[in-house]
């Protein structure tokens, strides 16, 4: 079976962009991710929605990502309330982001998503990832997660050793 990435699509407003993503977020969705929210953040938007209603799962790869991103905002934006709000995480997401020590960087609310009229929909291009790309973004994004919660280097030490490994061989070869 085929690992298949998150559908991704995106609606902005003022002062906010709202990312919504269908499906299973994994590390093959983490590269289109990443470039998605640095776009955003860079054309000036700081309040970000994440709505994960028809999110399935969310593997650590995403969840590095989303947490990388979490911390720049809020490192941004010392003395305000995070910048990113997960709409509607399933248990078993919210679970994850517990586990992994990751769930204060985010404000977590449930329910229906209200947007202001002046919303526009955006449709984000996939940047179609290459094994070094998805080995980079991963490795990256384990990494910040053993920075977040030193529980996590027990857990994901070998995950970035192998990454690394992968990372320097593909360059090896190029």
């Amino acid at each position: 079976m085929a690992t298949l990435p998150a559908n991704l699509s995106v609606l902005v407003g003022k002062n906010f962009a709202c990312v919504r993503i269908s499906g299973r977020a994994n590390f093959c969705s983490s590269p289109d991710f990443k470039t998605l929210l640095g776009e955003l953040a860079q054309k000036g938007y700081g309040h970000f929605i994440i709505d994960l209603t028809e999110c399935v799962l969310m593997d650590s790869t995403f969840l590095g990502t989303l947490a990388q991103f979490g911390l720049k905002l809020n490192s941004a934006n010392k003395n305000a309330p995070p910048g990113i709000e997960l709409l509607n995480a399933n248990p078993r997401v919210t679970e994850l982001l517990e586990n992994l020590g990751t769930l204060i960087l985010f404000k977590t609310t449930a329910g229906k998503l209200e947007l202001p009229l002046d919303v526009k929909t955006c449709t984000p291009e996939s940047i179609h990832p290459t094994h070094e790309q998805i080995a980079r973004t991963s490795l990256e994004a384990h990494q910040a997660l053993m920075g977040i919660n030193p529980e996590n280097v027990a857990r994901f030490k070998d995950v970035t050793q192998f990454l690394a490994e992968d990372l320097a061989n593909i360059q090896k070869c190029q």
